[in-house]
Formats: C-alpha cells, sequence, structure tokens
C-alpha cells in the first residue's frame, strides 16, 4: 500500500461522521419550522419570550464592586489550578518547582494584602442600602 492509498482509508469516516452531522443538524432544523408554534401575540416579541407580560423593571445597577470581586475570584481560582497542578507534580520539579510556588505564593499574597489595603475587596453599600435604592427606583 502507498501512502495516498492509507490516506484516504483513514479519511472516509471523517467525512461520513462530517456528513451525517450536518444532515442531523439540518433536518432538526427543518422538522421544528413545520412542528414548532407559530403565535405572535402582543407579548411574543418582549423580554420575556415566551409571552409572559412584563410586571415590572428588570435592570437594577449594581456597584461596580460586585464585578470586581467576581474579576477576583476568578484570578484567585486560576491561582489554586497552578498550586494544585505544582503540588500533583512535586516529586518531578523538587526544588526549584518549591522555591518557584513558594515565590508565587508570596506574590499573591502581597497582591491580596495589597487589594485589601487600597480599598478593592470593600463589597459596595450595604445591603439595606440597595433595597431602599430598588424600592426608589420602584415608585418612580
Amino acid at each position: 500500500m502507498n501512502s495516498s492509498t492509507v490516506n484516504e482509508s483513514l479519511l472516509w469516516p471523517i467525512i461520513l461522521y462530517s456528513t451525517l452531522a450536518l444532515l442531523v443538524v439540518l433536518s432538526m432544523i427543518v422538522i421544528s419550522y413545520f412542528l414548532g408554534q407559530k403565535h405572535h401575540e402582543k407579548a411574543t416579541g418582549e423580554v420575556f419570550e415566551s409571552g409572559i407580560e412584563i410586571t415590572g423593571e428588570a435592570r437594577l445597577r449594581f456597584p461596580v464592586h460586585f464585578y470586581i470581586i467576581a474579576m477576583f475570584f476568578v484570578i484567585f481560582d486560576l491561582e489554586a489550578v497552578f498550586i494544585i497542578s505544582w503540588a500533583v507534580a512535586f516529586k518531578e520539579v523538587g526544588w526549584m518547582g518549591y522555591w518557584g510556588i513558594v515565590t508565587f505564593i508570596g506574590i499573591l499574597l502581597a497582591v491580596l494584602v495589597y487589594e485589601w489595603r487600597i480599598g478593592a475587596l470593600d463589597f459596595g453599600p450595604k445591603g439595606n442600602q440597595i433595597i431602599e435604592a430598588y424600592k426608589k427606583l420602584k415608585k418612580s
């Protein structure tokens, strides 16, 4: 067997799989078009797509601190992944890896102290202030 025959014999399962996947997707779209609901009430194009009438405003302003806390969570969660992967490979990385992770954790602690000192970890207003602002927004 030459190499072109081997490549062609390995290519047909991929072509068959891709064709079948495309046929399944297209058939699902066509069937849902014919069997799907076709109603156009007043509330169908509104925020709640199922046709539920709107009862109030869905938007409430939250301080940016909540989003900052979410970003800090993602950052520190990623660092936990690095520390766990170091712990799994502890024997292979040896002392060089140990001092590397000690330096890494030291930098993490320094950044955490810095964020704490500048007030980045304050959660914004108290919960009662948010509820009062919501009630004022609802009245107006």
